[in-house]
């Protein structure tokens, strides 16, 4: 997600100054390149060392003869991205006011005088968030173009975002906006069809590579709606639903102000006629199942001319097999293209992939592998293809 990306870690005076050096190592982990730059109050709080040990590079406390905020953040300088985390009510209103008397706010004044991106994460009481004035200073930094990694509102507090969110808009704000203006609908995880009030039917699909899809997509601009029943997550609008009824129901009208769908979810293909009450544990018992229509089917239906990228999951492990199933619904629905993989990954970490373009492009067929944030981002940058052309 950030592999080649170069960031400033600007931290100042917060007591969340004390995870920046968790959040320095998972930069790092993702792929990213880092150099600490420290307030004296953040360094009261976390000593240096303990950064440059996560960063293994010297970290800049003071500005001296080598100028280093200019080396870092200047034109044609080091950094991609300025990211402060954790960062302060003090530092909100230096950098909006143009005062540069610590390391960091003398870093942010030239990234945003060299058009370097800058990624904003407070963390303060809640009470000073609400202070209008410095409600007025994040305004301004806003439409300065700085990107906020939202804080979270907990026991009076506004805490640092997670590590997650920071880290997608780091990434956001360093990958080229190619779906910037685009609308995407992503559908995620498994669904629930219920037998009683109490049993229900369902799959082993964790909703990992759909949420995945859906983060790569922000991280490219666009807009995007998450279908699911599952977590909230600050990339995306979240529209909950359980049920493939509930799902399709959805989708549908969703994608009224789409430009694609990406149907990642693994939607129940039978459902059952529920009862109102539990049944009794004990006795033998038949259930009659129904098939539930196909998203897909419905959703082409309704919208002829939609981008659709189909998901084809097969517990064959033959590459050929499902390279076949893919180019089926491919041709039956009319997709962009289908992401065909073996049933094994589910629930995984790890996954691998074929793009498959379908009968009319039989040699296009193209593996993707590793992480599911690695797989999706090149889900994203193949939508971003078809939706450029």
């Amino acid at each position: 997600m950030l592999s080649g990306v170069n960031v400033a870690l600007g931290v100042t005076g917060s007591i969340a100054a004390v995870k920046t050096v968790e959040l320095a190592h998972e930069l790092r982990r993702r792929g990213a390149a880092v150099r600490a730059v420290m307030t004296p109050a953040a360094s009261n709080i976390v000593h240096p060392w303990a950064l440059e040990f996560a960063t293994e590079v010297d970290v800049v406390t003071e500005i001296t003869g080598a100028v280093e905020h200019v080396e870092l953040c200047g034109v044609d300088g080091w950094a991609d991205v300025l990211l402060i985390a954790p960062g302060t009510a003090n530092t909100a209103g230096k950098m909006a006011a143009a005062i540069d008397d610590t390391p960091v706010t003398t870093c942010a004044t030239t990234a945003l005088g060299a058009d370097v991106p800058v990624v904003f994460a407070p963390a303060m009481h809640e009470p000073m968030y609400d202070h209008p004035g410095v409600l007025e200073a994040l305004d301004t930094l806003e439409s300065w173009g700085v990107r906020f990694a939202d804080p979270r509102i907990e026991e009076g507090k506004a805490k640092i975002a997670s590590e997650e969110t920071i880290l997608t808009e780091v990434a956001r704000a360093t990958t080229p906006d190619s779906l910037s203006g685009r609308h995407i609908v992503v559908t995620a995880g498994a669904t629930k069809e219920y037998i009683d009030p109490i049993r229900i039917l369902t799959n082993r699909s964790s909703g990992k590579t759909g949420r995945a899809v859906a983060r790569a997509c922000y991280i490219r601009g666009a807009d995007v709606t998450l279908v699911q029943d599952g977590p909230a997550v600050g990339y995306a609008e979240i529209v909950p639903v359980e049920t493939a009824d509930e799902m399709l129901a959805a989708v549908t009208d969703a994608c009224a102000t789409a430009d694609a769908l990406v149907s990642a979810a693994a939607i129940s293909d039978f459902t059952a006629d529920a009862v109102d009450e539990k049944i009794r544990s004990g006795s033998p018992l038949s259930v009659d199942l129904e098939p539930t229509p196909k998203l897909i089917d419905a959703v082409r239906e309704a919208y002829p001319d939609l981008p659709i990228v189909g998901f084809k999951a097969e517990t064959s492990g033959d590459d050929a097999a499902m390279v076949r199933e893919a180019n089926r619904i491919h041709d039956r629905v009319g997709l962009a293209f289908v992401v065909a993989n073996d049933a094994s990954v589910m629930g995984a970490d790890e996954t691998r992939v074929l793009l498959v373009a379908g009968e009319s492009d039989p040699d296009d067929v193209e593996e993707a592998r590793g992480s599911k944030d690695v797989v999706a981002g090149r889900v994203a940058e193949r939508l971003a293809d078809v939706l450029g052309a």
